[in-house]
């Protein structure tokens, strides 16, 4: 295979401290070129005929086929320069290998894929997700950049393949985000059409579009995200490449039927089972979560689903604890078949099924010739227990513990330098200034995933010249600050039920869907300012103030979204911010949506997305929307007190 030079952004802007590893990566590991595979496969066939000495002759117990959905008993595969040359039955094999590596007692299956995953919400950089997942099967990821493309958006490819650059087993195939910016009514960043043909011209390994959110402005001529959305959409059909979709909250027929109309070929955001079977019956790819995706695959079978080629496992966002604590997409295989579905079609469910709908069939989601030599070993097939991971035609886990090469990644100042608030801010900058001699005002009010078609209306008392919270009746503050023009703009408003009681307390975070500037929740102004600025200072990541101290903090150095640590050094400062947080007396309201519970808020960070089915929400100040408060659906803006 060729080399294929780095983009040359990254590579003049880090020429002495890119992503390079101690040693050149192994061939078999570098970005797929159309050049390249020429070479490759060629040297392939002469590799599958036995003109030329495999790498490695791999025996297994026996190999689940995922184009039939059949086991193959007692098989042997021949692996050269990280690709399956041959499989076939023990002795069958017309050539030599460098080595023979037996494995009878073990079940093998194709390396696991995920076809709409968010590393950023796994919150390690990509070769520490590769260190995370790769034990744990999953060995390709289609990764849904609209998270680290809304924070630097020109440097989406080259952040995304920097770290296979260098050698990780981890493929990830990226999708450019379309949600950039996410609605028409939020500044800053910016993609189109133009950005996405290049994007698409640049690397085989670009699969297609990110989800696609804004429905309205897709539906809607008269939406001023119209244009640049189907820009971006016949850009990617240009290249025959996958538009991806995300129909939250579309549940009814006609908006279904027109959704699947527009060429949007897929959903992961059903939650029912009748609403997974009317998208597939709408000609929808359904990629199902885990949140109910027991619920969904019973309720499938229930309905006499025959054919579940339409369908994959999709994790979407999953904390790098959670996959610690139950696993990666193992864990959404394992939910399949406890649900019901036998063992082979969980398994292509994660497999063929994700790579024939990203069109990534000569490359994953099976083990045969031409493929990456991926393979996930079994103890124990039907409990889907994991024994080893082999990636690149090498093994790269024993268990649990990950033993593949880990690059080492000096990331540039493109990927750490991201927040720009401009100023340090001050109390006066939450402050909401009441109209002269009132003492009280009327205020729009919100509570997270709010998806009213009205936001709530509360009197709140002014003091001081301005309007006030209302712990009695769990009325807090809530902001968004704007972390990339470096005009220090703050959007501040009276959200119920979701921050703390205490006085001199307050929480902040860089990471909010999907704009991701800096959201703050806070019982006191000061505590507010405190917890933002701290924020710039580290480079992103959380901030817990409470009584006027800084207790937790856990570094989001890189775009403010992810660490470049292991998993496990997150995990332990996470653990460490919940403890903060558990001395902390939080306000609650119950709220719409089924995973928003008491304790420490850190779905606040979701709570900001304003794609469908979102109506009112906050966002960053602009000349649209000076106070931030727009109904994201419309454009319509309000004042948040009056």
């Amino acid at each position: 295979m060729t080399d294929r030079a780095p983009t040359s952004g990254f590579a003049s802007t880090a020429a002495a401290n890119a992503a390079t590893s101690a040693t050149a990566p192994d061939p078999a590991t570098r970005e797929i070129t159309a050049a390249g595979e020429a070479a490759l496969r060629r040297e392939l066939i002469d590799v599958s005929l036995g003109r030329t000495p495999a790498d490695t002759l791999l025996r297994l117990g026996r190999l689940l086929d995922t184009h039939s959905g059949l086991w193959r008993p007692d098989v042997e595969l021949a692996i050269w320069r990280g690709r399956v040359a041959f499989v076939g039955s023990r002795g069958s094999y017309p050539g030599t290998a460098g080595q023979t590596i037996d494995r009878p007692g073990l079940s093998a299956v194709p390396g696991l894929g995920e076809v709409h995953k968010h590393i950023e919400s796994s919150h390690v950089t990509p070769e520490y997700e590769a260190a995370l997942v790769l034990p744990r099967g999953n060995t390709w990821t289609c990764e849904a950049s609209h998270e680290f493309s809304n924070v630097v958006p020109a440097r989406t490819l080259d952040f995304w393949l920097a770290a296979r650059r260098a050698g990780s087993p981890l493929k990830i195939f990226p999708l450019p985000g379309s949600a950039v910016p996410p609605t028409a009514w939020e500044h800053g960043a910016h993609l189109d059409g133009d950005d996405q043909s290049r994007f698409l011209a640049e690397s085989l390994m670009v699969a297609g579009l990110d989800e696609v959110m804004d429905w309205p402005a897709v539906r809607d001529a008269a939406n001023p995200a119209h244009p640049r959305l189907w820009s971006m959409i016949e850009a990617t059909w240009q290249a025959r490449a996958v538009v991806e979709g995300h129909a939250a909250g579309i549940r009814d027929l006609p908006n279904i039927n027109a959704f699947s109309a527009s060429g949007i070929t897929s959903d992961h955001e059903a939650w029912t089972a009748q609403e997974a079977f009317d998208k597939l019956q709408a000609g929808l790819f359904v990629e199902i979560r885990i949140h109910t995706g027991a619920e969904i695959i019973a309720g499938l079978l229930e309905r006499g689903l025959r054919d579940w080629s339409q369908v994959a496992l999709a994790t979407d966002d999953r904390p790098a604890a959670d996959v610690l604590d139950g696993g990666a997409t193992d864990r959404n295989v394992r939910m399949a078949i406890e649900a019901g579905l036998p063992v082979e079609t969980a398994v292509q469910l994660a497999t063929i099924n994700p790579a024939r709908h990203m069109r990534l069939t000569p490359w994953v989601g099976s083990v045969a010739p031409g493929r990456f030599a991926d393979l996930v070993l079994l103890s124990d097939a039907d409990s889907f227990r994991i024994a080893e991971v082999w990636a690149d035609g090498r093994q790269v886990s024993e268990g649990a513990r990950y033993i593949g090469p880990l690059p080492r990644i000096d990331w540039p100042d493109w990927a750490r330098q991201t927040v720009n608030i401009g100023r340090p801010l001050d109390a006066a900058d939450f402050a909401i200034p009441a109209d002269a001699g009132r003492e009280s005002m009327s205020a729009a009010v919100l509570r997270p995933f709010h998806w009213d078609d009205d936001f709530l209306t509360y009197t709140l008392p002014v003091a001081d010249g301005t309007v006030q919270r209302d712990p009695g009746r769990n009325i807090t503050k809530f902001a968004i600050v704007d972390r990339y023009s470096g005009q220090a703009g703050v959007s501040r408003m009276f959200w119920l039920g979701c921050g703390p009681r205490d006085p001199g307390t307050a929480l902040c975070c860089s990471m909010a869907h999907d704009k991701h500037n800096i959201w703050a929740v806070g019982s006191c102004d000061a505590a507010m300012a405190l917890a933002v600025n701290t924020c710039a200072e580290m480079g992103g990541g959380w901030v817990l103030v409470h009584h006027g101290q800084v207790v937790a903090t856990v570094a989001y150095e890189i775009a403010g979204l992810m660490t470049a640590r292991p998993a496990e050094a997150l995990q332990a400062d996470m653990a460490a911010l919940y403890a903060a947080g558990d001395k902390v007396d939080w306000m609650f309201e119950p709220s719409f949506h089924p995973r928003w519970g008491p304790g420490f808020p850190e779905r606040l960070a979701f709570a900001t997305l304003t794609c469908s089915p979102w109506r009112w929400n906050l966002v960053a100040p602009s000349a649209h929307a000076p106070q931030g408060l727009v109904q994201v659906q419309t454009g319509q803006t309000h004042p948040v007190v009056w």
